[in-house]
């Protein structure tokens, strides 16, 4: 399971057009493959989210993308960060996670969460439905999608999926381990306790206690062994060999998104640069060792401002490996 996962949120890069953009997203796996990542992961979506760009920004559609990016790796899990349960019927969701096994020569893992963004949902005509209409979704997904991955023909008439005997052949080359993406404390992080074997966590520091308390007490009163599950917690990272070029990569970024940091006080750029860990190597590897602590199993990170900049994702990986392993 994952303990460095590497994530690809953008497709927007500067001077970089449709006939060269597969280019660009090969070389960050190519480079997460080789330096010590043991997870590549992309988003599942179909417009960018408005914490990193514009609806209207590229997005790639994340199977596709991830079956091409199985040519280009030979040792990363490949997963999506995370499935949107609510773009895809169950059972083709299975079909598909286990093609993707099979042409990667066992790498693939489920990432599923139950779906959020409701302006792409609304502009592709996908059902929303209500926050509980999701997680009904999700969860009689889950009772869909991890039987057909382990070799039975389920069954299910539920409220939101009818299912009969729906087989699965040829069966998956490993055994695909699932993530559910999500820190709420009520549902998601009861259902990683039922079905998961690793919890994808969003949070602020001072969250991360009660969101272990709360998967560690759904685990009890589901009579699960909480030490089968790892939990990783997903951060924005922007390194570089200095400091200064660092920064000056994470202000060209926040720049191209359109935000006038330049004419920022100090005060205000700190407020969007405290959305990365970001430095030199010995000053990312730092703020990431103080971020592991007893429950954090690992990082899933992506690099939103400088990840298309050839050596950066290397750098990352060579930087926090070591750390992980030990």
């Amino acid at each position: 399971m994952t303990r460095l996962g590497y994530q690809i949120p953008n497709f927007t890069y500067p001077d970089v057009g449709p006939d060269g953009l597969f280019d660009v997203v090969a070389r960050q796996a190519r480079e997460a493959d080789s330096s010590g990542f043991d997870t590549l992961l992309v988003m599942d979506h179909f417009y960018q989210l408005p914490m990193l760009g514009e609806p209207h920004d590229y997005m790639l559609e994340c199977y596709s993308l991830l079956s091409a990016l199985a040519r280009e790796t030979s040792n990363v899990k490949l997963s999506a960060l995370v499935t949107g349960n609510t773009y895809r019927n169950p059972a083709v969701l299975a079909k598909t996670l286990t093609t993707l096994d099979i042409v990667s020569g066992g790498r693939a893992q489920l990432g599923i969460g139950a779906g959020w963004f409701e302006l792409e949902h609304n502009a592709f005509g996908i059902e929303f439905g209500t926050f509980t209409d999701r997680f009904e979704k999700l969860e009689e997904a889950l009772q869909i999608i991890i039987p057909m991955l382990r070799g039975e023909r389920p069954s299910l008439d539920g409220k939101h999926y009818a299912m009969t005997e729906a087989i699965n052949e040829p069966q998956p080359v490993s055994r695909i381990p699932v993530m559910i993406g999500g820190g709420g404390e009520k549902k998601t992080l009861r259902m990683v306790a039922q079905y998961a074997d690793e919890s994808n966590i969003i949070c602020a520091p001072n969250e991360i206690d009660r969101k272990l308390e709360a998967l560690a007490g759904h685990c009890e009163a589901l009579g699960r062994d909480r030490s089968e599950l790892t939990v990783s917690w997903q951060k924005s990272a922007c390194i570089a060999p200095t400091a200064d070029e660092a920064k000056a990569e994470m202000f060209a970024y926040l720049r191209m998104r359109g935000l006038p940091i330049d004419d920022m006080s100090d005060e205000e750029q700190q407020v969007w640069m405290s959305n990365f860990t970001w430095g030199d190597p010995d000053t990312v590897g730092e703020q990431f060792a103080a971020m592991l602590q007893p429950g954090i199993d690992g990082f899933t990170i992506n690099m939103p401002a400088n990840g298309h900049i050839e050596g950066r994702v290397e750098l990352l990986g060579r930087t926090l490996a070591p750390l992980i392993a030990g």
